[in-house]
């Protein structure tokens, strides 16, 4: 018997770095997905198989997450522990993750993987809902980062486009609008933590500025949430634009990220990071009329592709 589950990427549109400071966010889920497959195997061990390398430990280890040297494998170990143990079984488990999504650039692999395990695993049993999905799967990612806000798994769980901040939480947004972008790698090595902890030092020697960016990114994040609902790309790709100028001002950017910027704005409805920056990956904003040019261009400077809006979330075969 197996089990296969998979779930979509994303992409923060608007409020990365600001969110922490009490900003709404905008992000949405992609067309790439995490699939994950489960069966059962007779050893009494658990098995992951993955792109980025494989590793098992025995059941019994399980409570010993620490001991697990490629710590992106801990999420799933612990996972897998939390499903044998509510179900009894005497039987080991065996995941296989795929992946359409570069991993460790802001594109929500890990969570997404998170989700697709989470509901893969648990199909061997029975099937969890959407809400218990989300509970397992934002535990599981705070194993090696407490800090996590879960907003990346439920985008990835519930798919479409949704809302984020520390005072509401996760809420979506009923807007289905067909957005095509395109995401390009800058191929910049970055720690998301380091660039977090970055921001927070240029915000204590200059609160005064980045307190005027914080009403800024408001007024840019309120003004983005009524174009999606009025499916304006013009005024969606300029309030990226500008999004991104904060971005640059809170020293997030590149050289490379502005190159590519800049090459994305000649065509693209608008442009910006997404994600941490210090490296990663930026978005475009195109539709029918400007996705070839946009794309062309790009991909002769770095690794290029087209992506839409998920609005399936996570799907269990």
């Amino acid at each position: 018997m197996k089990s296969i589950a998979s779930a979509p990427g994303k992409i923060i549109l608007f409020g990365e770095h600001f969110v922490i400071y009490g900003i709404k966010a905008v992000l949405c889920s992609t067309d790439k997905r995490i699939i994950a497959t489960s069966q059962f195997v007779d050893e009494r061990i658990v098995r992951i198989r993955s792109s980025l390398g494989e590793s098992e430990i025995g059941i019994e280890s399980l409570d010993n997450l620490e001991n697990v040297q490629q710590k992106f494998m801990r999420p799933f170990f612990h996972i897998a522990k939390k499903i044998l143990m509510e179900n009894s079984t005497k039987q080991g488990i065996e995941i296989a993750i795929e992946s359409e999504i570069p991993a460790g650039v802001g594109l929500g692999s890990s969570s997404a993987a998170c989700v697709a395990v989470t509901a893969s695993v648990n199909g061997l049993f029975h099937k969890l809902s959407e809400k218990e999905v989300v509970k397992l799967a934002i535990e599981a990612e705070r194993t090696i980062f407490e800090q996590n806000s879960g907003a990346d798994s439920s985008i990835s769980t519930f798919g479409g486009l949704a809302s984020y901040d520390l005072k509401d939480g996760f809420q979506r947004i009923p807007s289905r609008n067909d957005l095509s972008f395109i995401i390009s790698n800058s191929s910049q090595v970055h720690n998301t933590q380091d660039v977090v902890r970055q921001v927070r030092q240029f915000k204590e020697k200059n609160e005064d500025l980045f307190n005027r960016l914080c009403k800024e990114e408001m007024d840019i994040v309120d003004n983005a949430i009524t174009s999606l609902k009025e499916n304006d790309l013009n005024k969606l790709g300029s309030l990226m634009s500008r999004n991104h100028e904060l971005l640059k001002q809170i020293g997030v950017s590149t050289e490379k990220i502005d190159v590519l910027i800049n090459e994305a704005k000649k065509t693209a409805y608008g442009a910006k990071i997404t994600g941490a920056g210090g490296g990663g990956c930026i978005i475009a904003l195109v539709d029918n009329s400007n996705t070839k040019n946009t794309f062309d261009n790009l991909r002769k400077i770095s690794d290029s592709f087209i992506t839409k809006i998920d609005y399936n979330g996570l799907q269990h075969t």
